[in-house]
């Protein structure tokens, strides 16, 4: 992997991590694209830029790490402790279930959901409108929703975003409280990951992975902020179509042979 690698996949990650897009299937064609193999240096590549878009939740959110918000905080653990709890007791299997193929039937899925949901929505005003009023039923509920995110291509920013709206958090405070969530997520994901590989960054070039920890925290910082601000004016049904779209060009990519079943 080389700089100019570097920094398309840590562009990649950051735009699409905290969005309800699923970063997995962008980088998988973005891999292919760049003709890049799936080493255990490149994943552990992967591992550094999932850093990145961490510190940029905390960069963004800094106001929310203080005593005063406790409160949000526990509601954030109790929100995680699904996802946790499934991913940790069925971790091997759940990595069995990884295929392209996959990935692209829950960009679909995903997609129909989203536009499903806004249309069940639209005619409904939102109980709750800032993140630190969301109650422990609530954030309970978005961590089971969550647990869907473990489905390769599902996403996680998704997942919790439609069980937010489901029970009747508005979609600014339902984004903000995925950004939060996104922090033990991608903590413990990233955490087993750096175990895993960690004996891999002795012998990997180390500008690169600074290069792509920069333009990953770089893009996931800037992206978290305008994405809140779109969502100030529109809903989630580009998103919707978006996902059916990325969905069919993964089909067709491993009908013509451009991505394999791996």
């Amino acid at each position: 992997m080389d700089i100019f690698h570097s920094i398309i996949l840590g562009i990649i990650e950051g735009i699409t991590e905290f969005l309800p897009i699923s970063s997995t299937g962008h980088l998988i064609v973005a891999s292919e694209w760049l003709g890049l193999a799936q080493t255990e240096s490149n994943k552990a590549f992967e591992v550094i830029i999932q850093l990145a878009a961490i510190l940029a939740v905390v960069a963004n959110y800094r106001d929310k790490f203080t005593f005063r918000h406790t409160t949000l905080w526990l509601k954030v653990g109790i929100a995680f402790f699904p996802i946790g709890l499934v991913g940790l007791l069925f971790h091997h299997q759940i990595k069995a279930l990884f295929s392209v193929e996959i990935v692209a039937t829950m960009f679909i899925v995903g997609g129909i959901i989203f536009l499903w949901v806004e249309q069940f929505i639209k005619q409904r005003k939102p109980v709750i409108t800032r993140v630190e009023d969301i109650s422990f039923t609530q954030a309970g509920i978005v961590g089971i929703a969550q647990v869907f995110a473990l489905i390769p291509g599902t996403s996680r920013a998704g997942s919790s975003i439609i069980g937010a709206l489901l029970v009747g958090i508005s979609r600014k405070a339902s984004a903000e409280f995925s950004f939060l969530l996104a922090l033990p997520v991608m903590i413990a994901a990233s955490g087993l990951d750096l175990l895993k590989h960690y004996q891999d960054f002795a012998g990997a070039n180390v500008l690169p992975l600074i290069v792509g920890f920069i333009t990953a925290f770089v893009s996931a910082y800037f992206v978290m902020k305008l994405f809140i601000s779109f969502l100030n004016r529109f809903t989630f049904t580009a998103f919707g179509v978006y996902r059916i779209a990325f969905g069919l060009l993964l089909f067709y990519m491993l009908y013509v042979g451009i991505v394999q079943y791996h």
